[in-house]
């Protein structure tokens, strides 16, 4: 049996640029036994509400409870990050269980310490997209510049990286084939994967088979 995960989709980009809407979507249209959204966020989210007694259920939308809140749970969590990089990363591989999965689809990797994480990790599998749009675009799905969050690293860190697998310019509202056209070749890379690793383990069994 191939070991998980055989692919790990990493997902960047601005605050409203569509990081969620383009990783639900694809959730959406693979079989839920070999893939998984994790969200690097999550455990971030869960320990802050803990701490504080917020309602942790809330932070996880893209709501204004939670843009309330961002400013000072980004300070919090970059002292945690500054003891260990992987902390976060880690804490959310745990929490949605991804030991299980094949795929993996990372929603919000926000650094560069995240994406020398990965490298370190899980060089071969890992498949990096970059989701783009228009300020002006950001603003119609209700983005407004908030001084300590669109400056501050967990926004700005991965501006100058531009070595990316796939650059995705989601500005356009209207551009539903554009989309579907990106999703197909995501779904593609996936069967692809997961195919390579079906016949890596049946050669692997063969092999123990002849000599065991």
């Amino acid at each position: 049996m191939a070991r998980n995960p055989v692919l790990v989709l990493l997902f960047s980009g601005k605050r409203k640029s569509g990081k969620d809407y383009i990783t639900d979507h694809l959730q959406e249209r693979l079989d839920e036994s070999k893939s998984k959204i994790i969200r690097l966020s999550g455990p971030i989210k869960q320990q802050f509400a803990e701490d504080n007694g917020l309602d942790y259920s809330q932070l996880l939308t893209a709501s204004d409870y939670k843009e309330k809140y961002r400013s000072e749970m980004i300070t919090w969590s970059e002292a945690k990050r500054a003891q260990d990089r992987g902390y976060f990363i880690r804490e959310a591989i745990k929490m949605f269980e991804g030991s299980k999965y094949p795929i993996w689809i990372v929603s919000d990797m926000r650094r560069r310490s995240d994406l020398a994480w990965f490298r370190e990790h899980h060089s071969c599998a890992i498949y990096s997209v970059r989701i783009v749009a228009t300020e002006e675009a950001r603003r119609k799905r209700g983005w407004v510049f908030t001084p300590g969050v669109d400056d501050a690293e967990s926004e700005c860190d991965l501006d100058t990286v531009t070595s990316w697998d796939m650059e995705v310019d989601n500005s356009q509202e209207e551009s539903e084939g554009h989309m579907l056209s990106v999703l197909d070749s995501l779904l593609t890379l996936c069967s692809e994967r997961l195919a390579a690793a079906a016949a890596a383990a049946a050669r692997s069994d063969v092999v123990s088979n002849t000599t065991g």
